[in-house]
């Protein structure tokens, strides 16, 4: 998801629902900052409340890593809450003042949070999907790996916050999980935005205007850029994955790119592709509750986090 307006917040979130419980603005770090705070959405009527915990599905906003705001998907998540699971709607800091290792801690903080806390909310710490649209996709994928990838976790000095056996799921919509895109003439975001993710190259430098011109810079940039990509971390130790993305959708290619890659490893994959003949099916559609395409969404992702977190009784959105 791009930068989102007042009016469009206003309109993904009409007609709130009243048949889950409200948590919000909850910081799950001490600095009581606006970018570490997460919402909490639980059902009201489902086996939490007698008892069973239910599957814990946290989700990350998009916004190009420098806007958005888990404001707007209030009711994507309240949507997600309501077919039987605990949703937990994360903030994070954004980019260009920070940049990936930033957001992926923060990412990473918000699972050590879940795992000590959810329990209050009728949560099971011990099986977590994770999910996200557009960049914030790319976060709980890349998060994923981290926690599956020494190597990878090393790399950003990170300690995942949970064993890499209670991630039983990822959901992906309209994802940026190849950075490879970014590098083909034409595309419709610049190689900016990976510079921006980056660490300053040095004392008062700006990671924009890093010198990435020539040749030999832009391979630098590249082989930069694939600690960020998901897809080169792959392997058969990844969870199921739900892509949704359409033909509309900018980040189509890489996508089908990812879905592939999950096939070669052995990975399960099921995925909802849309053609371009469907019109509400635009870069991150999933969050507006309002499109039949938006609630097929919601209701194959119930199925998938039912399958995944081995929980039968979850049921579609009302």
């Amino acid at each position: 998801m791009m930068s989102v307006s007042s009016s469009e917040r206003a309109r993904f979130n009409r007609d709130p629902l009243t048949h889950v419980y409200y948590h919000q603005d909850i910081s799950y770090l001490d600095d009581d900052a606006s970018e570490h705070q997460l919402d909490v959405i639980t059902p009201r009527n489902t086996e939490a409340g007698h008892g069973e915990v239910l599957p814990v599905y946290v989700y990350f906003h998009g916004g190009g890593w420098t806007s958005g705001d888990k404001s707007a998907l209030t009711k994507y998540c309240a949507n997600q809450a309501a077919g039987g699971m605990v949703v937990v709607n994360v903030n994070y800091r954004r980019s260009p003042r920070f940049h990936m290792g930033h957001v992926l801690h923060d990412a990473n903080a918000a699972l050590g949070w879940v795992d000590s806390n959810i329990g209050h909310f009728g949560g099971d710490p011990e099986r977590v999907v994770l999910g996200g649209d557009s960049a914030g996709g790319q976060i709980a994928a890349l998060l994923t790996a981290a926690t599956l990838r020494p190597e990878l976790a090393a790399h950003y000095s990170l300690h995942p916050a949970l064993p890499g056996h209670r991630l039983k799921g990822l959901v992906q919509h309209c994802s940026v999980v190849d950075f490879s895109v970014f590098f083909k003439s034409g595309f419709v975001m610049s190689l900016n935005f990976v510079r921006m993710l980056l660490p300053p190259v040095g004392p008062g430098r700006s990671r924009i205007r890093s010198p990435f011109a020539t040749r030999k810079a832009v391979e630098r940039l590249r082989a930069a850029a694939g600690f960020m990509s998901p897809i080169e971390w792959l392997d058969g130790r990844f969870p199921p994955v739900f892509v949704t993305t359409s033909e509309r959708d900018f980040f189509y290619e890489a996508n089908v790119n990812f879905i592939a890659r999950l096939e070669e490893h052995g990975v399960p994959v099921d995925s909802l592709i849309y053609q371009w003949s469907n019109a509400n099916t635009e870069h991150t559609w999933q969050q507006d509750y309002r499109f039949a395409e938006s609630q097929e969404v919601y209701r194959r992702l119930h199925a998938f986090v039912g399958k995944v977190a081995q929980h039968p009784r979850m049921h579609a959105p009302l």
